[in-house]
């Protein structure tokens, strides 16, 4: 069981037409949790009962008017997590792909000051998770590229299971955050502003295909625009001093 001591945990999942498993996610979260952080679920603008079920099993959430986008639904949970006054975030996706027994692990580096992000990671420790070959071959690219921009050696930068200090989404609610695929180019941008990232192992699942958010995204068009976003960032702050990297504040 996780905790928390004084720390506000908010658990933030964004949701688009996940009415068969939201739920199961949502208890599963509260398991791993037991009465310690709260849940939203921000429904991207489902056109199923998603939030009837995200509800129905003890969450808040949030509803956007319209299918925004992955990276425009975590957002909404920052924003939300700030007017609260929440002091770390974990983020997980609602198609039951992250197990909820890592959330320890997960917030433990940030509860003992050590690291400002934490990833979990599906290709650390024995367990093994099947990657579609197109997007296994984007992980890879980007991550040799993080390593020679940055010297760190992170094997999942597309991994959505982060947990995340409140001065790192305080800057995610800006524009500087990607409204629709913010993965790798966002650790990017964390090593210039000088903010301190980790991986640590994490269950992933397989989830069902073609229902996922992520669905129906054409692999081509991901891996160059990531790439592109990645050399902005790198441009643009050419310029910040560079501090920490590792889980070591």
């Amino acid at each position: 069981m996780l905790a928390l001591g004084s720390h506000r945990l908010l658990v933030v999942i964004p949701a688009f037409n996940e009415e068969r498993r939201i739920g199961a996610v949502v208890r599963g979260i509260r398991d791993a949790l037991g009465m310690d952080g709260d849940i939203v679920v921000v429904n991207d603008g489902s056109r199923d009962a998603t939030s009837a079920r995200a509800r129905e099993a003890g969450a808040t959430v949030i509803e956007l008017p319209f299918n925004l986008g992955y990276g425009s639904a975590l957002r909404a949970g920052y924003f939300y997590a700030l007017k609260k006054g929440y002091d770390i975030v974990l983020q997980m996706d609602g198609d039951g792909q992250h197990d909820p027994s890592a959330i320890p692990a997960l917030v433990q580096p940030i509860l003992g000051g050590r690291a400002h992000v934490v990833i979990g990671s599906r290709f650390l420790g024995a367990a093994s998770y099947a990657v579609p070959l197109a997007r296994r071959i984007g992980q890879r690219l980007f991550s040799r590229i993080l390593h020679a921009l940055t010297g760190k050696e992170i094997t999942d930068p597309t991994s959505g299971y982060q947990a995340i200090h409140r001065d790192v989404f305080s800057l995610y609610v800006s524009d500087e955050f990607p409204s629709d695929y913010p993965d790798a180019d966002v650790l990017l941008l964390l090593y210039y502003r000088g903010f301190s990232f980790c991986e640590v192992p994490a269950t992933f699942h397989s989830g069902e295909k073609g229902k996922t958010m992520h669905a129906g995204w054409k692999p081509v068009y991901y891996v160059m625009k990531m790439l592109l976003s990645m050399l902005m960032v790198a441009w643009r702050h050419r310029r910040y001093a560079r501090r920490k990297t590792g889980c070591e504040l």
